[in-house]
């Protein structure tokens, strides 16, 4: 870590789960760290590899539930980065990546507290490698889209859903298992086939992995059991050739059509 008078904040990501799926900076900063800010998702095996009078503060955010606000955090941040601590603040997955990092990066700036973003495995990538399933295949899927699922993103009810249903892609929700029978209505509202395949992925690269399969037709059935729990929703052709499909006659058989 380099020496900064007014402390340095980093932002970095622990990945999607595993704790072995954070970056070697981002393990490396977390060693050398003197506090460290983190959140819900994190794995706290990470945490062990602070160092003994490291602060470790929880601020951690899960759906229906919230410990700290994120003007409470961007505080914290700015606080521990004026009495010039090196502080590493842990996200899940990526930072930058429906993470909030751009509020605080904004908050860092005004107060002139340098920081750096350390990239970390993202929800999306990590669920799909999990399930051997390709975001993008040349002959099926040209383009991946990352969508905020969590309903409280009041950003989602401008979604151009038409667009959404008509874009050859693979489309990814995240923190969308709560609104999947809303996801799935507005899409076959908009001309989505009915068969279209979809997977829910929860808690991916964990050993509670767990990863449902079904069209959009029947999405409300899937996102019953996976309520509460980090989950994403991949829906695309692209999830025909995942390598789950051959457990799947009626999927596996459209596959094989596909290739």
């Amino acid at each position: 870590m380099h020496s900064h008078p007014k402390g340095f904040v980093w932002l970095v990501g622990a990945g999607p789960g595993a704790a072995d799926l954070i970056t070697v900076r981002g393990l490396r900063l977390l060693q050398e760290a003197e506090a460290v800010v983190y959140d819900e998702l994190v794995n706290r095996k990470l945490l062990q590899h602070c160092s003994r009078g490291c602060k470790l503060h929880a601020v951690g955010k899960r759906a229906g539930s919230h410990r700290a606000s994120q003007v409470e955090i961007n505080t914290l941040l700015v606080s521990l980065g004026s009495a010039g601590r090196k502080v590493v603040r842990l996200k899940g997955g990526d930072p930058l990546i429906f993470g909030r990092a751009g509020e605080e990066i904004e908050a860092l700036h005004a107060a002139g507290i340098p920081f750096e973003i350390v990239p970390g495995v993202t929800a999306a990538t990590a669920s799909a490698a999990a399930a051997g399933l390709p975001l993008t295949h040349r002959d099926i899927s040209s383009a991946v889209v990352f969508v905020t699922g969590h309903q409280c993103a009041a950003n989602t009810a401008a979604l151009d859903w038409s667009a959404l249903a008509q874009l050859r892609a693979t489309l990814c929700f995240y923190m969308g298992v709560r609104r999947l029978p809303g996801i799935a209505a507005n899409l076959l509202g908009h001309g989505m086939p009915a068969d279209m395949p979809l997977a829910v992925i929860s808690e991916a690269t964990l050993p509670a992995q767990k990863i449902l399969v079904g069209t959009l037709r029947g999405a409300g059935k899937l996102s019953v059991d996976l309520v509460g729990q980090p989950a994403l929703v991949v829906i695309g052709e692209v999830v025909r050739l995942a390598s789950f499909a051959a457990e799947l006659p009626q999927l596996h058989a459209q596959a094989l059509a596909v290739r």
